[in-house]
């Protein structure tokens, strides 16, 4: 159904077409018409073949028409596109394929006129989207966010002959992405009357052409310059050979070329431009004595420019309205003074200026007549009402027609938007100096100041800084801010008039002048560095200008008075405070839903944001501080101090809920207090000592370290008791055999290394936060658990006491039997207990093997302990390092005695064995041929070399499983405890032992053989070591050699001396001589003690 809508309605665009072309070419439209080859008539001619453009401009010029020419033109163009007005914008209608044709046209085509009897007006609604290259290269004078009102009659075909060679000024134009301005429209109220930009910009070079007529300066030029092939328009847009623009000047040097340089960066056309000028001397002519500039332009040129000067009546028709447009907005709408009580003028006014619009629409003697006495009436009164004095100048003086606000500012703007080159609009034109010193000639006639001309330039030259983006240009409007002058550089008559100027939009409050441009400007700069994160991302160097325009513009505003009462001034810091908080909200806000939508799979949302503010922070301190900072000292602790603050909010619910170590917790932690750590490390760097330490003070901290400290004592403890429950598991499992002949120790030391070496492991694998508190608790932990286990190693040994024999009663020598002796209570208040009847072998004795595994198994033990306890400060440093808080007094002082009690333990565990070994073998093993034979009845018959060979054995099997480095250790316990046996035998051997005076040589001997035994030609113990534990036998030994005369004397000086600390003078104690007189085979002896000591007869 909808191809069959589509094909009648193309069937009926066709029939149209025809009948259109034959009413033209059948009229007096055409001056002649010439037929192709073979056609007699039209009917012969296929009108669907015929360029209707082609037709139109030969009707327009008046010249022959050849239609053979106008078929080959419609063939010629059948593949371009074609273009339709008929619509609110233009429209193209392509032939190709767009995807595949390429970007679309760069330039708007001209506009095309529309038939209809009245001008009717086209509107361009504002672009809802950045302003295109397309639309910038049409409208260069758009501004202000108007809308845009364009009255298209045939004339404008004259106005852009100049643009025959169009595609050549695309060529030369620089290819720039511009950018959309419209934040930066200027705060005042659109024109009642709908005047456009283009007719403000066309009356703009109207005051601009007066003015320089009032110098001298205009010069009307030839008309034959229009008919010239090549454009005027490429002419001026033409670049030399080197690249670039030649200078107007150089065809027409002063104020003339000047001109005509103005009229191109102005768009108008030549046609235009002449008739202006002519229109302007007409004027003046007859006028002695007044000045160009002081005529009522629009009224003037009403009067002195006819129709017949336009080649078309729709052009003169959308010339006229203009004027009109310009009188009523001028005199009524905004005059500089207003008609006070004199509504009657006004309406007066306003009739005029619509009759002499409806003129145009009479009959042409009566629109003519009408048009003249209307024109008449409105001199009568327009003229008295701008010659009236304004500002202080006297009546005729000045005409004020154009110079009230906001309507000379709209003037003056497009007048400033001429300083730009058209070939690149991100650069001032040559002349721009030229330009700007011409312009100020106009000041006398829009009204400008000074204060009024650098806020408009520089809300000029800032919005084309907004839509290139070029630097220079922003480089120059920082320029005109600072030199608009201050509320105290203006003069009394500049300050009156600034502040009588005052606008109202829709939406916004009542505003200055200075308000309606600066406020867009600081608004702009505002947004911008409210999130300088965003919009200064590649760099720091544009921003700079940025916040200088932004301080610049505040102090102009903080001086008017609405500004004051609306806002307390703030200084430019708190301002700069107020960036730095937006926008670090701003980015942290982006960070924080970019996080929240990568995958979480590995890693928590809390530590990948951490990481990302990290790197935001580090990147702020080198591109965006330096900037602030400047103008904030404290800019960078503003910045570190949000970010920690928000990041804080996050982390809190994390913190509360954590309860355990879970993964999320030891990914979180870290991340943390990595970040909490650097912003600290950041505000200590850029304060000073005294002020970093306040500075903190006010920062929340999240304090990571103590609920993660909690958490791992929380998990140490429960490692800890598995350790303990593993060590008593293991000592109970242990049989004490040896791993293999290399490994000597026993296995269970192994297993208590390894899972001791497991939790140290997973301990600083934690990776998160702790104190020195939570490692010295696992120190303590597992010294606690080596010290158990050396505690249950020696848990099921006997005591010493159980493996000797007890000892004889004393008795004196004789062959009767033996009776207890009683002996003086004050020499033996510290005797021998009773005996014990237990026998050793009814005690459960561990073998010498077993003995000495376990001895292997506590040097393993110890001996790790240094490796163990490097390992663990070695990762501890490594860690405190990393975090940047080690307190070396606190832990080089804890490293000195990390494990001390488990060395204490089980070296006492060790001396325990080694005594216990010695003791074993002598008092157990070898009781028989040691305790029981050695020296019984007599020491000639029992010597010491019997013992040799047993003891040898027990030696070697001693040396055989013990390590090397406990070897000494173990056989200098074996001599103590031969020793210990020998001084048995020799001085509580019982009444089976008896000795001479003479065996104290024998006994000697005795002594030597079994101290080279030990000393073993020096493969054994040490001489030194040896001779040291021989010394105290050696001098009981010396003892039984004494007379026993001498030794009762000296028994008895040394139970006296011994009241008083003192010793004999054999250097006996009384208790060792009373023994070697009990074992003397002597009556004097025997007679002393039991005369003395009541002692009991020997039973041997």
């Amino acid at each position: 159904m909808e191809e069959e809508n589509a094909i009648d309605l193309l069937q009926r665009y066709r029939r149209d077409r025809r009948v259109l072309l034959d009413f033209m070419l059948s009229g007096s439209l055409i001056k002649k018409v010439v037929m192709p080859p073979g056609a007699v008539t039209l009917d012969d001619v296929d009108l669907d073949q015929v360029s209707v453009d082609y037709v139109v401009n030969c009707a327009k010029k008046s010249v022959t028409l050849e239609l053979s020419e106008a078929i080959r033109d419609y063939h010629d163009h059948t593949g371009l596109p074609q273009m339709s007005d008929t619509g609110s914008v233009g429209e193209f209608y392509l032939v190709t394929d767009p995807e595949s044709s390429g970007s679309p046209p760069k330039r708007a085509p001209p506009p095309v006129p529309i038939s209809a009897a009245p001008p009717v007006a086209v509107s361009t609604p504002p672009p809802a989207y950045p302003t295109s290259p397309i639309a910038s290269s049409v409208s260069r004078s758009e501004s202000f966010n108007s809308t845009q009102e364009k009255e298209l009659t045939v004339d404008d075909i004259d106005d852009f002959e100049d643009d025959d060679n169009a595609a050549m000024v695309d060529s030369l134009r620089a290819k720039r992405t511009l950018n959309d301005a419209s934040d930066l429209a200027v705060k005042l109220p659109s024109f009642s009357t709908g005047i456009t930009d283009d007719d403000l910009r066309e009356t703009a070079y109207e005051i601009l052409l007066a003015c320089a007529g009032a110098t001298g300066g205009l010069i009307v030029p030839s008309k034959e310059k229009k008919k010239e092939k090549k454009s005027s328009l490429i002419r001026k847009l033409g670049r030399s050979k080197s690249g670039s623009v030649v200078s107007q000047s150089q065809n027409a040097p002063g104020l003339v070329g000047l001109l005509e340089t103005m009229r191109v960066q102005l768009e108008i056309s030549e046609s235009m431009d002449i008739r202006t000028k002519q229109g302007l001397l007409n004027a003046l002519a007859g006028k002695m004595g007044k000045r160009m500039d002081t005529l009522l332009i629009p009224l003037e040129l009403l009067c002195c420019i006819s129709r017949t000067e336009f080649s078309d009546k729709k052009a003169f028709i959308r010339w006229q309205k203009r004027q009109l447009k310009v009188l009523e907005e001028g005199l009524i709408n905004h005059p500089v003074t207003g008609f006070g009580e004199s509504v009657r003028k006004s309406n007066e006014l306003r009739i005029l200026l619509a009759k002499i619009e409806e003129s145009e629409f009479l009959p042409s003697s009566a629109g003519e007549i009408q048009r003249a006495e209307c024109l008449r009436s409105l001199r009568e009164i327009a003229i008295p009402l701008a010659e009236r004095p304004a500002r202080g100048d006297l009546t005729g003086e000045i005409c004020h027609w154009a110079d009230g606000y906001h309507l000379n500012v709209r003037l003056y703007e497009k007048l400033l938007l001429s300083v730009f080159d058209m070939l690149d609009e991100g650069k001032l034109t040559e002349e721009v100096e030229e330009i700007l010193e011409l312009l100020k000639s106009t000041w006398r006639v829009l009204g400008i100041t000074e204060t009024i001309h650098h806020a408009c330039y520089a809300w000029v030259l800032f919005r084309q800084y907004v839509i290139t983006r070029e630097q220079g240009i922003l480089l120059h409007a920082i320029e005109q801010l600072n030199k608009t002058p201050l509320m105290e550089q203006r003069g009394q008559q500049e300050r009156l008039h600034l502040k009588s100027l005052h606008s109202k939009v829709d939406g916004e409050r009542e505003m200055s002048f200075l308000q309606s441009f600066l406020t867009p400007i600081q608004r702009w700069a505002d947004k911008q560095l409210g999130d300088y994160h965003l919009h200064f991302s590649e760099g720091s160097a544009n921003m700079e200008k940025i916040v200088a325009v932004a301080m610049i513009t505040r102090r102009l505003l903080l001086e008017e008075p609405e500004t004051t009462v609306q806002s307390l001034p703030i200084s430019d810091r708190d301002q700069i405070e107020i960036y730095i908080t937006s926008s670090i909200k701003n980015v942290f806000s982006r960070t924080l839903q970019v996080v929240e939508r990568i995958d979480m799979s590995h890693e928590h949302p809390l530590a990948l944001l951490a990481e990302e503010l990290k790197k935001l922070l580090k990147k702020d301190s080198v591109t965006f501080m330096p900037v602030l900072s400047q103008r904030h000292p404290q800019a960078t602790v503003v910045s570190a101090s949000l970010v920690h603050k928000l990041y804080g909010h996050r982390l809190k619910p994390f913190l509360d809920g954590a309860e355990h170590l879970t993964e999320d917790v030891i990914s979180v932690f870290p991340a943390a207090e990595s970040l909490e750590q650097f912003i600290m490390a950041l505000i200590i760097s850029v304060s000073q000592e005294e002020n970093a330490e306040i500075l903190l003070k006010k920062l929340n901290l999240y304090q990571i370290e103590t609920k993660s400290g909690t958490l791992v004592l929380r998990w140490v403890n429960s490692q800890l008791g598995r350790i303990l429950g593993w060590v008593e598991r293991v000592i109970q499992q242990e049989h004490w055999d040896p791993i293999s002949p290399q490994q000597r120790h026993a296995g269970s030391i192994v297993e208590v290394y390894r899972i001791v070496e497991e939790t140290v492991d997973q301990f600083f694998g934690l990776k998160v936060p702790m104190r020195f508190t939570e490692l010295n608790s696992l120190l303590r932990g597992i010294d606690n658990a080596l010290q158990v286990y050396g505690n249950l190693v020696v848990n099921d040994l006997a005591s010493k006491e159980d493996l000797i024999p007890p000892v004889p009663v004393l008795t004196r020598y004789r062959k009767e039997a033996g009776i207890k002796a009683f002996v003086k209570k004050e020499l033996f208040d510290a005797r021998v207990p009773e005996p014990d009847e237990t026998k050793p072998s009814e005690i459960s004795v561990l073998t010498t093997p077993t003995l000495c595994v376990q001895l292997n198994t506590l040097y393993y033990a110890v001996s790790h302990l240094n490796k163990l306890e490097d390992n663990i400060w070695e990762q501890w440093t490594s860690k405190r390092s990393q975090e940047k808080l080690i307190k070396k007094s606190v832990d080089e002082k804890s490293k000195k005695d990390t494990f001390d009690g488990s060395r204490k333990v089980i070296n006492a565990a060790m001396d325990r064995i080694c005594e216990y070994t010695g003791t074993k073998i002598i008092f157990c093993d070898l009781r028989v041929p040691f305790m029981d034979n050695l020296y019984k009845s007599s020491v000639l018959g029992a010597r010491v070399d019997v013992l040799i060979e047993p003891l040898d054995m027990e030696l070697s099997q001693l040396c055989d499983i013990v390590v090397e480095p406990l070897r000494d250790r173990i056989v200098t316990s074996l001599l103590q405890a031969s020793l210990d046996g020998l001084l048995r035998v020799i001085l509580d051997g019982g009444p089976s032992r008896i000795f001479f005076p003479g065996d104290a040589k024998l006994l000697e001997e005795d002594l030597e053989v079994l101290k080279e035994f030990f000393i073993s030609g020096g493969d054994g113990l040490p001489r030194g070591v040896v001779e040291n534990q021989v010394a105290r036998v050696r001098h009981v030994i010396k003892l039984h050699g004494y007379e026993t005369r001498e030794l009762i004397e000296d028994l008895r000086s040394a139970s006296g001396l011994e009241m008083h600390g003192g010793k004999s003078k054999l250097g006996a104690d009384s208790k060792t001589l009373l023994r070697i007189l009990c074992h003397r085979s002597d009556s004097e002896a025997s007679q002393f003690l039991k005369k003395q000591y009541k002692m009991p007869k020997s039973s041997a």
